[in-house]
């Protein structure tokens, strides 16, 4: 596997192509769940081949908006059967690229280890300190997109979405789980009923 070279092809894809009114699904967040990958990939033991896997997933789970909104994990599996041969990785390396990749559409469904931690790493700053600065670059994409009309409405949508949302990985649930609680009890404060 050519992984270096996968990166760069991809992250200067990501750049050269996005909309800009793609405020939130841009370069930054890719680059943002690469990190959080890579950290909760370390302290789930994860290395080696598996690694680089997890990784080349990661670059390619939101590659889907280079074309579209809609179905971008299924566009995404797509562009990953498409590159990745180029790059020497084989079938059973992309299958398991594609499986990582779907599992982080939301409901998210994950089945094994490396599936677990990119779902983590996706949604990872609900439990950090920077969750409403990241939140209101989602705020701004789907008001853009005409998704959400509202302040309110956006509140009511978080506050769905976390009260459903879980961690995976234990690393995850310890690092993150509390201060994802505080967040909640922040946003329900706002909401106006």
């Amino acid at each position: 596997m050519q992984f270096e070279k996968v990166k760069k092809f991809v992250l200067e894809r990501l750049l050269e192509v996005l909309p800009p009114n793609l405020t939130y699904h841009s370069l930054e967040h890719t680059k943002d769940v690469y990190h959080s990958a890579e950290r909760l990939a370390g302290l789930e033991n994860i290395s080696g081949e598996d690694l680089q896997i997890l990784l080349t997933a990661v670059l390619f789970h939101d590659a889907g908006f280079l074309q579209q909104q809609k179905n971008h994990e299924l566009i995404g599996c797509d562009l990953a059967r498409k590159y990745l041969p180029d790059y020497d990785y084989n079938q059973d390396q992309i299958e398991r690229i594609c499986g990582m990749i779907m599992a982080t559409k939301i409901p998210q469904t994950p089945a094994n280890k490396l599936e677990m931690i990119i779902c983590d790493a996706d949604l990872d700053y609900f439990g950090r300190d920077d969750f409403f600065t990241v939140g209101n670059r989602l705020f701004d994409e789907l008001r853009t997109l005409g998704t959400i009309h509202s302040e309110n409405e956006w509140n009511l949508l978080q506050e769905d979405f976390l009260e459903h949302h879980r961690y995976f990985t234990e690393s995850a649930k310890a690092l993150r789980g509390d201060r994802k609680a505080e967040h909640l009890a922040v946003i329900k404060s706002k909401i106006i009923k």
